[in-house]
């Protein structure tokens, strides 16, 4: 399927929009992840980055209230993931609620509102952003942000 026809798909199945309203629906949020001269490819012939905007722009396209994000930019390069990230932080300045698990510092401390930080499955702390980043209490959380905070 093309990018266009994933888009579509979704719509139709899940919010049961006729193809003429998921096909005029599907321009919008890849002008926003700037793929929309991409919407007639095959996302196996788009760049992992530019596959995972398309992802974004498909979630987009159903109208959330929150996102979740996993690891959003794992197994990218940096190019690809400063473009996912961008995109992740226009829609945190749009007020779209997300949760993301990252091992982006640097960008859960511009965009987030709270931090959980967890280690061996267990949270740790959970804390507003600002307190954990200039004063995590335990002594996990002090370590790890010693370690990426340092370099």
């Amino acid at each position: 399927m093309t990018v266009r026809e994933n888009l579509c798909l979704i719509q139709r199945k899940v919010l049961g929009c006729s193809r003429d309203e998921a096909v005029a629906k599907a321009e919008s949020p890849l002008e926003r992840v700037g793929l929309a001269e991409h919407i007639e490819k095959c996302p196996g012939n788009l760049s992992r980055g530019q596959q995972r905007r398309v992802a974004i722009s498909r979630a987009l396209a159903m109208d959330p209230i929150a996102m979740l994000f996993d690891e959003p930019t794992s197994a990218l390069d940096p190019e690809m993931i400063k473009e996912v990230l961008d995109i992740s932080v226009e829609l945190a300045g749009e007020g779209m609620t997300m949760m993301v698990v990252t091992h982006e510092m640097g960008f859960a401390h511009r965009v987030a509102d709270r931090v959980v930080f967890m280690a061996g499955g267990k949270m740790v702390e959970d804390r507003r952003s600002g307190e954990f980043f200039s004063a995590a209490e335990s002594d996990r959380a002090k370590d790890f942000l010693s370690k990426i905070l340092n370099h």
